[in-house]
């Protein structure tokens, strides 16, 4: 039985349970984190010497934190040759999305979070916002070039590599102002809203803490 430690509107959250949700795993989900507390307690830390979300907990026994290797393990355990590919190359090209989507592409998600759904009014930045979408919409254009010509980032066929960047498109043309088009990326993102769990775990979520 899996066990997943965090509250459902963070992205990391999400990403894992979205995962979860394609995989078809029992589970049960603890609200933990952000408004919920729990990140200082010991038996947390335990588990997670990050004291941060998400933590997976398997059979009482394993435990595994970061989002990306948790995505990764449950791929490579309950999906190799479909979410998780077996051929070296399109592995390793799914797992630099993967890589990319969480260093270089994530920073502009807790400045949205912060600024429009956790800061009071008088205290939230629309300068800092429109900085982050002035950074931020390159990064979305190297995936709007990249899908150009598939329909996933992988090739034809869904696959872990559209999981990281995928919850993240979500907050990106869902909230950003005055963002720039980009057709090929807003197509791969109404086909990630043809998925219940995309839809479930994240395009229905409202972001927060």
């Amino acid at each position: 039985m899996l066990k997943v430690w965090g509250r459902a509107n963070s992205s990391n959250v999400g990403k894992v349970m979205w995962c979860i949700g394609e995989l078809g795993l029992q589970h049960e989900r603890i609200d933990w984190g952000g408004r919920f507390g729990g990140n200082d307690d010991p038996d947390y830390w335990k588990m997670n010497p990050n004291g941060r979300v998400p933590t997976l907990q398997e059979d009482g026994e394993f435990s595994l934190w970061e989002s990306g290797a948790i995505v990764r393990y449950l791929c490579a355990k309950h999906s190799a040759g479909a979410l998780y590919p077996d051929e070296l190359k399109v592995r390793a090209e799914a797992e630099q999305w993967m890589d990319w989507a969480a260093v270089t592409l994530h920073p502009f998600n807790p400045v949205f979070i912060a600024n429009m759904f956790v800061l009071p009014p008088e205290k939230r930045d629309p300068e800092a916002i429109s900085k982050a979408v002035e950074t931020t919409a390159p990064l979305f254009g190297i995936l709007d070039q990249h899908l150009a010509n598939r329909a996933y980032l992988c090739g034809s066929e869904f696959t872990m590599a559209d999981i990281p960047a995928g919850t993240l498109v979500h907050r990106w043309i869902t909230y950003a102002p005055e963002r720039p088009k980009h057709a090929n990326l807003e197509a791969w993102y109404e086909r990630l809203k043809q998925r219940p769990a995309y839809v479930e775990h994240v395009s229905s979520v409202t972001p927060g803490r």
